[in-house]
């Protein structure tokens, strides 16, 4: 459940953040960013998880 809504977060910040939070992203390095954290956090939750 917790991973099905970071999920949702993650893709909702991915397609409309810049519209919402009104950033500046020419370089595409805060979508970067958000991949990486992204992906980081699975990293980590799959390890924690065993």
């Amino acid at each position: 459940m917790i991973s099905g809504i970071a999920t949702a977060l993650f893709i909702a910040l991915f397609a409309f953040g810049a519209d919402y939070f009104g950033w500046e992203d020419p370089h595409g390095r805060v979508s970067l960013a958000l991949l990486v954290a992204f992906a980081c956090g699975v990293v980590i939750g799959y390890r924690f998880r065993d």
